[in-house]
Formats: C-alpha cells, structure tokens, sequence
C-alpha cells in the first residue's frame, strides 16, 4: 500500500513534519536529532567538537606522509596497489572503493574490496587478476579482492573479476557482498564484450559459491553505486550515481514466495519481483523534483514508488524513462549504510545541474513510515584547498559508538570524520599522501570506511593507488555534544 499525499500531509498537520531549522551557507546546518554538524564554532577541522567535548582532539602530522590521526591513534597498511601481492602472486589492484567486514575462519577478519577500475584492462597496471572461474567479462578490468587478517597476517584473493568500475556496494543480512558497477557500458563500448551495469554476489567465505559470476538483472542495469539490505522486508534500496539527468533511488521488492540466502540471488529470474524508482512529496503534498530543494535540516519528505519500464534499459537509460514530474532526482546519490530500521543515504553534492547547490547531504529513509529525513546538509566550501570544513561526502557507515563515520570525496584536503548523534563532527584522518606537487598538491579520496566486526579497528581506503589501512586507537562512545 502506498503512502499517498494526502495521508502524509496529514500526518505532517499533526506531528509537524518538514519543519526544521535553516543552516548557514559554508557550513553544514543542524538541528535537533540530526546527525551530524559542523561546530560553526570552531576555526577548523582539527579542533571540531573540541568545545563540545567530542571526537579524541586534533590531528597529528605523519612524519611518514600518510595518514595524520589524534594522539593515541596507530594504522597499519593492509594492502598497497603495486607493492603487495595477492596469494596467486600479482600485485593488489588499484583503484580501492566501497569495503565491508566479515567474521572469518579461526578469529580472522575478511574483508571485501571493490576495485573501481573502468574500461579496458590495458588501461591500468594493476587491474583485478583474470582467475579461471570467477571472470565475467574478460575485457573489463574491475572486480573485487578478498582481504584475509588473522594475528599481523594478512591474505588475498580474487572474489570476482571481469567487472567494471566497481563502485561502493553492500552488505546483506546473510553475510555475503553485493558490488555494483558503475556504468552503463553495452558490449562493444568501451572494449566490453558483455553488457556492464550489474550487481553481482561475492561471498568472502566460500570461494566456490563465486564461480561462474551471473549479474543480478533483477536489481537492474545502470549506474550503480550502493545497495542495502532491509533484513525484515527483504526489499534491496540502491542509489545511482548518474547526471544529466541526474539518478534515481530505487527499491526491489522480491517476488511472493523468495527467501533471501547465501546463494538465492542467482537463482532470480531478470525479470524477478519489482523495481521502482522514488518519488517525494512534502508535507503540503507537492511533488518535489529533486533532493536539493531541500535547505533545511529535518526536512522530512513522504515517498512513493514508480515502477520502471524497462529495467534492463535494452535501449533507454533507466534513469531516462521517466519524465521529469514522475520521479524525484538527486546529485551524486552515493553511500549508503542500513542503520536505526533504515537506510542512511548520501548526496555528495549538487551543482548548477541540481535546484540548490550545495556540497553534501544525507538523508534517513524510513521504511516503516516511508518518509526521507535530511539529516546533514553541507554549504558549498569556499575553499577545498584549506584544512577547515568536511565536504562531498561518500561511503559511510554507522559507527559502533554513536552516530556516523564518514569518508570524504570533496576538492582538496581529505578525511575521514565522525559525526555524533547530536550534530557534532569531529576529525578522524587525514590523508597526507600528496600525489600533486607541493605548489599544487593533490589528494586522493577516502572509501571503503567499515568497523571490524568486533568494532576495535576502523578500516579504510585511499582509493588511488590503493592503499587498505586499519586503524585503531583508544575509540569510545561519543558525547552527544
């Protein structure tokens, strides 16, 4: 059953939703349970929260030129693209993304990794290794690696290969991890030989169940970025990260009768259950067109569902088949965590192609109330190149001691930050490894950011060359500020 305008301005009458606080612009605006904010307060990145008694204080240099951390705070590198090699003895591809921890064999963490490489394989040095069985598409360069770390020693294997652009995935509720492409390259674009735009099924434990790679087609075929799991309704959300016009959410909804499983996604068929594509409305039951209308915190929008044409856009972009009053639009839909009984869902930012500019969102879906909550919004930084404000949010996941982690893919400086449930942040990381030159430094992106299962280590990306690092240190539950 749908919730219909009416019933949500309804309810928005009597409970007051889509009422909220305005934020400043350059900053990231708060208000009441949102989940995270900038201390306005404070002169910069390294010292957010500090009046708050937040976070665990400012960042140190690294005198090796990697990672700046707070004191009390240690990494170790887990892999390194070019320099580490797998167990069949090529070098660790390059282009580290999206990454989740499992519990493995005899107290082992395992970990899987996207590799986000795009495009024919001769275009990278290091593009994930063709090995027998576990290929898709042996023109395409991407897939994904299985990180074994049990006592200081660490493995590594192929999960997939023949994948392209593989960007941040997701978990499922049985274990086991689902990599989207992030394309829509046909066979014979780009030197592909198969039809690129997937999510496919990796299971860190078993090797054999990941023989013979099937795409799930169900889910679709377009830009994917990352998927969730709701493990009480079985429904997949998805975001895409696409423009012109910009992405779309969707929601499958499994077809009577299936039973989520290790192994049961391969079993669909293309056409299995329903794919939708969300459609919003605010509290006076307007149809809202795109996610960046939105300037206030707490702004809480009811949302619809409109199923799609053609799912495998045989000759039209999903994205595409809609007309522009059908489905509400989003920038840079990215992360996403499932967290709280929802999903947490990032919008890294919006520029002249969006209504509202600004440089990082996200937003809270609630599938009990089907209602999108913003909980962060992040003003345009005046000035990326300074160590100050956090922008262009991207993977995320719930942190074991309140509130969010959060990796940055903005312009200039890059970290890793905390958010409390309050509204606070605070810096975690700083990724020192400048690949510019000192007049015009340079710095990759953080990715992959996941607790270990029993939440003593952070684990992270530098997505270029590929760097895997864990990081550990005196973590405690934050202060809601």
């Amino acid at each position: 059953m749908s919730l219909t305008r009416r019933d949500f301005a309804a309810k928005s009458a009597i409970t007051g939703a889509g009422v909220a606080l305005a934020g400043s612009v350059g900053a990231l605006a708060t208000a009441p349970n949102a989940l995270a904010a900038t201390d306005v307060e404070s002169e910069g990145a390294e010292i957010a929260g500090a009046h708050h008694g937040v976070g665990y204080g400012p960042l140190i240099p690294d005198p090796d030129g990697l990672l700046a951390l707070p004191a009390g705070f240690a990494y170790e590198v887990i892999t390194y693209s070019g320099r580490t090699k797998l167990e069949s003895g090529e070098f660790t591809p390059s282009n580290h993304d999206g990454t989740a921890t499992f519990c493995g064999p005899r107290g082992a963490t395992l970990l899987v990794n996207n590799h986000e490489l795009k495009g024919p394989r001769a275009n990278w040095p290091h593009p994930v290794p063709l090995t027998e069985g576990l290929v898709y598409d042996p023109a395409a360069s991407g897939g994904c690696t299985v990180v074994e770390v049990r006592h200081g020693h660490v493995a590594e294997w192929v999960g997939i290969a023949g994948t392209s652009t593989n960007c941040a995935g997701g978990t499922t509720p049985w274990g086991t991890w689902l990599t989207g492409e992030e394309t829509e390259d046909k066979a014979g674009q780009n030197g592909m030989t198969k039809d690129h735009g997937y999510i496919f099924e990796v299971d860190p434990e078993d090797r054999r169940a990941n023989r013979d790679p099937k795409p799930v087609k169900a889910f679709g075929r377009y830009a994917h970025e990352a998927v969730v799991i709701d493990p009480k309704r079985g429904h997949a959300y998805l975001t895409e990260d696409a423009s012109g016009p910009n992405g779309l959410l969707f929601r499958w909804t499994p077809p009577a009768g299936f039973h989520h499983g290790r192994g049961k996604l391969r079993t669909l068929a293309d056409n299995a259950g329903v794919l939708q594509a969300f459609k919003c409305f605010d509290s006076g039951g307007k149809f809202v067109d795109d996610l960046s209308r939105a300037t206030r915190i707490g702004t809480v929008y009811g949302v619809d569902w409109v199923d799609v044409p053609d799912r495998d856009a045989k000759t039209v972009s999903v994205r595409k088949q809609f007309t522009d009053g059908q489905v509400t639009r989003a920038r840079k839909l990215e992360g996403m965590w499932w967290g709280d009984g929802g999903a947490y869902i990032v919008s890294s930012y919006a520029r002249e192609e969006s209504p509202v500019q600004h440089d990082g969102a996200v937003w809270f879906y609630d599938p009990k109330r089907r209602t999108l909550t913003l909980k962060v919004l992040l003003g345009v930084n005046p000035d990326p190149s300074k160590d100050g404000a956090f922008d262009g949010p991207d993977n995320i996941t719930v942190s074991p001691y309140g509130g969010l982690v959060i990796a940055e893919d903005g312009e200039g400086v890059q970290h890793l930050f905390g958010a409390t449930e309050s509204g606070r942040t605070y810096p975690i990381a700083r990724n020192e490894l400048n690949q510019g030159t000192e007049a015009e430094p340079e710095y990759s992106e953080f990715t992959g950011v996941t607790f270990s299962p029993d939440g003593k280590t952070l684990y992270a990306n530098i997505q270029t060359p590929g760097i895997m690092l864990a990081i550990t240190g005196p973590w405690k539950r934050q202060k809601r500020g």
